[in-house]
């Protein structure tokens, strides 16, 4: 793979959305109007179906996080036609999300299904809440969420599914975790730990999928 030149003499800038459109050519009127504003009988059945989504936050200064959110399938719960909760699992409490959300409520959500190529596209604001009458809901294996978020929503819609096959996500026959260092090893390489390689091992293996939902304390 060619590298990108430390000089940025060589690049040439995008700087207008009519330029971006003479690039990108006309969008169609299914795609420029398919942002709907409540949630459809086939969202609510979406996010049913849904282990995992990607949560987009930005802090006041424009800074930006994007962080992974998954538990069983219909872990993002459904208040209403405009309103959704996700619960907030056991992590490694940086909260980078939620910082920003406490200083920039907007954020993105993008949720997957295994197989599926689409994807349905929720943007909205989002509270952060310790508690509420549905906690008791978002129990799994025993863990009752401290935090969760509710997103009230601004638009919805399906994203199309050309990155998949492009990328082979699902192709089971292109997945080779070998080929990268493990967790481990990236671990012991780039974070600030004085475990040694060994203990690592353990800690990533069984102990750690023990522990997902806190059963380690």
């Amino acid at each position: 793979m060619n590298s990108i030149p430390p000089s940025g003499d060589c690049l040439v800038p995008v700087k207008s959305a009519a330029e971006l459109r003479e690039i990108l050519g006309p969008v169609s009127e299914r795609a420029r109007t398919k942002a709907r504003y409540e949630l459809s009988e086939i969202d609510r059945q979406w996010l049913g179906a849904s282990p995992f989504c990607l949560l987009a936050t930005s802090a006041a200064d424009g800074s930006c996080d994007v962080s992974p959110k998954g538990d069983p399938p219909g872990f993002t719960m459904v208040l209403d036609s405009k309103t959704i909760v996700v619960p907030e699992r056991l992590g490694n409490r940086r909260a980078d999300s939620f910082h920003n959300i406490l200083e920039n409520g907007q954020v993105g959500l993008i949720y997957f299904v295994p197989g599926r190529g689409d994807t349905l596209r929720i943007n909205g604001h989002a509270q952060l809440v310790r508690n509420g009458p549905f906690f008791d809901e978002l129990v799994v294996n025993g863990h009752r969420p401290s935090l969760a978020l509710v997103v009230t929503i601004d638009e919805v819609f399906f994203h199309c599914s050309k990155a998949f096959p492009r990328s082979a996500l699902w192709d089971s026959k292109t997945w080779d975790p070998t080929r990268l260092p493990s967790r481990p090893c990236i671990a012991k390489s780039l974070e600030n730990t004085e475990a040694t390689l060994e203990e690592l091992e353990v800690y990533y293996g069984e102990q750690y999928r023990k522990g997902l939902y806190g059963e380690l304390g």
